[in-house]
């Protein structure tokens, strides 16, 4: 069973950075897309922002021109800067990476981002 772990997350004041990082347990093979997701209380989850294999990355506009997703020497690893954080982009954030020509969608468990004010 393929695990996505996150880390990275923590307490920041509002203006900071924080990076995320994400990578797989083990290889999954042909993997072509990886993604974060956040969730706050009280709302459904959202993509953030994800990346294809040939690095075409896509963007919520509440977050262009602040994070920033790439992907990692180690294959299956994902990373998310977030510079100039808001009160706003406190969430869970989780790791996406779905597999569907193997009936999958992996998801990682989470990682808590809270930006004071």
């Amino acid at each position: 069973q393929v695990q996505l772990v996150e880390s990275g997350g923590g307490l920041v004041q509002a203006g900071g950075s924080l990076r995320l990082s994400c990578e797989a347990s083990r290889t999954i093979f042909n993997l072509n897309h990886m993604g974060w997701y956040r969730q706050a209380p009280g709302k459904q989850r959202e993509l953030v922002a994800d990346i294809t294999g040939d690095g075409s990355t896509n963007y919520a506009d509440s977050v262009k021109g602040r994070f920033t997703i790439s992907k990692g020497n180690a294959k299956n690893t994902v990373y998310l800067q977030m510079n100039s954080l808001k009160p706003e982009d406190t969430a869970v954030y989780y790791c996406n990476a779905p597999a569907p020509w193997a009936g999958m969608n992996y998801w990682g468990k989470g990682t808590l981002v809270t930006v004071s004010s």
